[in-house]
């Protein structure tokens, strides 16, 4: 099998790449939250004991855990005349001033390799550096406290990768680490294709790319994904590509609400998905389209109809939170639909959502909890956290 081999949402999860969250959660300031796109401060300790569960949950479900930051240490590890220029392209990405980038490279050089894409992720004080001008910005370079997210920088499709350009500037460092570990990692340099590239001026995030199957992508064009960029990926996609043949897109209103399409739909079983119940109030302000190699075309379905067309068979839509516009509204907010699914019907959800475990267990659905009350601070469920690396095919 593929070191990348991910044709579907629901086949049995094999291997998944995640981040453990570390010191940019604590580099956190209310001041900071909107640069950094984050909607909270979560407590380090007990996130990191959540997080910990989470993996632990993943480990006896049978899926090797591999951690972002290890890879990029290791892939330095394997190719030290690398080294420098990684560093020299962080320093630049980050927007160091130039007064600081000398000292600050001095810094990182210093390190280990794992310490110092820890320190990378977890942002650099200039008190660190011995820094003291006049400005109150206290940071040489930023934290990336969305790391935690390892769904949005890169995508598994198919034995491919998609490496991402992310709608805010404030994500883009984020996909420097799958591009050099995809690049120079000696488990995947050479034998995994990139159809997406970092470098390519439309934005595209991995929320918003869901594998439904061996010929079919569902791609949300959302807050966060751009039209231009689906139509980049199709046609790199198509280009001798013996295995996807179309990719469905759903053209979601561009709010926060919908900022990723696997923040109001989900697939968990052949024929179920979960989903925000605001999809079926708004499904008139969104449209449907079918891109092949043959060009794209509007669909008139309504998405109940195309999904069951899709699939082969009647689907269900469980609707996170039920017909309780309270409950919708809370647990999607805690991400209740946001779910990761770890076998055909088996998934891993947060546990606080309740209302939403309920109704899936009653459709049939195995759903393992796990604890969320600090990892839900950042906006993102079990699903956002994890990438998918290696899945079993379908029968």
């Amino acid at each position: 099998m593929s070191k990348i081999n991910v044709f579907s949402e629901i086949g049995k999860l094999k291997e998944v790449l995640v981040h453990r969250p570390g010191n940019e959660v604590e580099n956190l300031t209310p001041d900071l939250l909107d640069r950094l796109l984050f909607d909270d401060i979560p407590f380090l300790k007990v996130a990191q004991y959540e997080h910990d569960r989470f993996t632990q949950l993943l480990t006896e479900n049978g899926v090797t855990v591999k951690y972002i930051e290890n890879l990029v240490a290791e892939a330095l590890d394997q190719n030290p005349d690398l080294r420098d220029g990684f560093i020299n392209k962080f320093i630049e990405e980050a927007k160091v001033k130039k007064e600081y980038a000398k000292d600050f490279k001095d810094f990182l050089s210093k390190m280990t390799n794992i310490d110092m894409v820890k320190q990378m992720i977890g942002g650099t004080k200039k008190i660190e550096l011995n820094q003291d001008d006049k400005s109150p910005y206290p940071f040489i370079a930023d934290p990336l406290p969305n790391v935690l997210f390892q769904r949005d920088p890169f995508a598994s499709v198919g034995n491919k990768v998609t490496i991402h350009k992310m709608w805010s500037e404030t994500r883009n460092r984020e996909t420097l680490f799958p591009d050099f570990v995809f690049d120079n990692h000696k488990d995947y340099k050479n034998n995994v294709e990139k159809v997406y590239q970092r470098e390519y001026k439309d934005f595209i995030e991995g929320g918003d790319i869901l594998v439904l199957n061996k010929e079919t992508l569902i791609i949300g064009v959302s807050q966060r994904t751009s039209h231009e960029a689906v139509e980049k990926l199709a046609q790199n996609l198509f280009k001798g590509e013996e295995t996807f043949k179309k990719i469905i897109v759903l053209d979601l209103p561009k709010t926060r609400s919908y900022m990723h399409l696997d923040t109001v739909f989900t697939n968990i079983d052949f024929d179920k998905f979960i989903v925000h119940p605001l999809i079926f109030d708004a499904i008139s302000e969104f449209k449907i389209f079918e891109i092949t190699k043959a060009g794209k075309k509007e669909i008139k379905l309504p998405l109940i109809e195309f999904l069951s067309s899709v699939v082969g068979k009647d689907v269900q839509l469980i609707k996170c939170g039920g017909s309780d516009e309270i409950a919708a509204g809370r647990e999607q907010w805690n991400d209740g639909t946001n779910v990761i699914t770890i076998a055909p019907g088996k998934v891993i959800a947060y546990e606080r959502n309740w209302v939403t475990i309920d109704l899936l267990k009653k459709a049939g659905v195995e759903v393992i909890t796990t604890p969320s009350s600090e990892l839900s601070r950042g906006r993102g469920g079990p699903r956002c956290m994890t990438m998918p690396l290696v899945r079993e095919d379908l029968k």
